[in-house]
């Protein structure tokens, strides 16, 4: 059997990709001229939840935490997530901690009902950055 990995892990892990891609990507759109828009701000004039999500793993990348606050903070929550979780998998790689115990269904639904809440935030922050919520 291969080794388990927690949600929380594979989501820390995600955040070192993308820290990765957002350390490279001003250097390759500015070279190719590419840009990411996104499909739902260009179809409707409206932003998704994800809106800025670029900007500002590029912003917290290069140290600029409040500009990538202001693009969009859910990415703060991933960058904690990955800062927790990558020392936690290096020391269960190295057999110093315990395996993931699965998650409970109560604790499953919580993290759903989490990531739902968490999503409507950052679309009402999005909404409102683009004025289509006034102040």
């Amino acid at each position: 059997m291969g080794r388990q990995y927690s949600v929380p892990e594979r989501l820390g892990a995600f955040g070192l990709a993308v820290g990765a891609a957002a350390a490279v990507w001003p250097a390759l759109s500015a070279g190719a001229g590419l840009g990411l828009p996104c499909p739902l701000r260009w179809a409707t004039g409206v932003p998704c939840p994800a809106c800025g999500l670029t900007t500002a793993a590029v912003e917290l990348v290069h140290g600029r935490v409040l500009a990538s606050l202001g693009a969009n903070p859910a990415l703060a929550g991933l960058a904690l997530l990955t800062a927790v979780t990558v020392p936690l998998l290096a020391l269960r790689h190295l057999g110093l901690v315990r395996p993931p115990r699965p998650w409970t269904p109560r604790a499953r639904r919580r993290a759903a009902v989490t990531a739902l809440v968490a999503a409507a935030a950052s679309w009402l922050f999005q909404l409102h950055r683009s004025g289509l919520i006034p102040s």
